[in-house]
Order: structure tokens, then C-alpha cells, then sequence
């Protein structure tokens, strides 16, 4: 009979907690308000004038904000569709 020794690197190690889904709903929110506030404030540096802001870099910030807001209309859109279905399943 062979007798192995316990190492420290053998013993299994607890899994971090993931986010729920709540949360990670909250921190996509969050990017797209952070994303919409970036261009919003490049626009305004641009407006006013402030060396090193080019037309080119405001313009992509503007597309990055408007495809983030598209994109969370269209997850809220399925998540409402989706409680939808499940609130006229018949139990």
C-alpha cells in the first residue's frame, strides 16, 4: 500500500463568486452612461476649442456611444420579451 502526501496545491481551491445577474446588468448600464458621457464631454472639448481634441476622435466617440445605447435597447428589448413568455406560461 502506498501512502501519498497532501500538498497544498493537491487541495482544491474555492471558486470566486460570480456576479449575479443583476449586477452585471447594472455594471453594462453603467459602461453605456460612461461611454455616452465620454463622447458628450469630447464634443464639448471640441466645441470650445481645447488643442489635441480632432473631429475624427468625436465622431468615433459618437458612434462607440450611439452602438453601446443600441445594444441596450435591444437586451432590454429581449429581456421584457423574454418575462413576457415566461408570464403567460400556464403553470
Amino acid at each position: 500500500m502506498q501512502i501519498q502526501t497532501l500538498q497544498a496545491s493537491n487541495i482544491a481551491k474555492p471558486q470566486p463568486v460570480q456576479a449575479g445577474f443583476a449586477t452585471q446588468l447594472v455594471q453594462a448600464v453603467g459602461k453605456i452612461n460612461e461611454t455616452r458621457v465620454n463622447a458628450t464631454n469630447k464634443v464639448q472639448a471640441f466645441t470650445l476649442g481645447t488643442p489635441g481634441v480632432e473631429l475624427n476622435d468625436v465622431m468615433v466617440d459618437m458612434q462607440k456611444s450611439s452602438i453601446s445605447l443600441q445594444m441596450g435597447v435591444q437586451v432590454r428589448n429581449k429581456l421584457v420579451a423574454a418575462y413576457q413568455e415566461i408570464m403567460s406560461m400556464q403553470v
